[in-house]
């Protein structure tokens, strides 16, 4: 079913398409940057329509319990200000993209964009809120991560969501990991598209 995008009431939520979830970095998702040449043209069909776009950033202090040599279960990825961090050098934000980031509380893992604060401080629902989003658009990384824990809980609190089925990759720490997030989400209420649909 095609997907007609309303810049009154839709946003693209682009997770976490930074340097260490990428091939040669800290954390890579297998094949990770081969979401950035379709999010670049998502990216272009919501500038077309003037809809809103955010962009999340893991943003790690050096010393976080989500960290395994504080206690937690990954390497050390996505240290706040680091190359590593900085999104791929290939997707094309636009200049009014909203960035939000996520995981500056070293007492949390924080997977979840709505676990991420903008410029100003402002909780990512607030932001949302404000500009009275209803639906979300979400690709990205971690499919099985970050992306599953963004569509979860954007659904708990209330807006409809549409995954971007052609511009996720799953990290798939155990195999058939980012099958069985699909599965989740798609059981939680969240529906499916890709570009040929929007």
């Amino acid at each position: 079913m095609r997907e007609i995008i309303d810049p009154a009431f839709d946003a693209l939520v682009i997770v976490d398409v930074q340097n260490d979830f990428c091939p040669g970095g800290a954390l890579a998702v297998p094949g990770g940057d081969r979401v950035v040449p379709v999010l670049n043209r998502y990216i272009q069909r919501f500038r077309e329509l003037k809809a809103p776009i955010y962009a999340s950033r893991d943003w790690h202090p050096p010393v976080t319990k989500h960290f395994q040599t504080y206690g937690g279960a990954w390497p050390p990825h996505c240290v706040e200000g680091t190359k590593g961090a900085a999104f791929h050098p290939a997707l094309a934000l636009s200049p009014e993209a909203i960035v939000i980031s996520k995981g500056m509380d070293p007492e949390q893992d924080a997977y979840s964009c709505f676990q991420a604060q903008d410029a100003e401080g402002r909780d990512f629902a607030v932001s949302l809120g404000e500009g009275g989003i209803q639906r979300l658009f979400v690709g990205g990384l971690a499919t099985d991560y970050c992306v599953k824990s963004t569509v979860l809980d954007a659904l708990h609190e209330g807006f409809q969501v549409v995954v971007l089925q052609d511009a996720i990759g799953a990290v798939d720490v155990q195999p058939g990991d980012g099958e069985r997030a699909i599965e989740e989400m798609g059981a939680a209420g969240a529906s499916f598209t890709t570009l040929e649909e929007v």
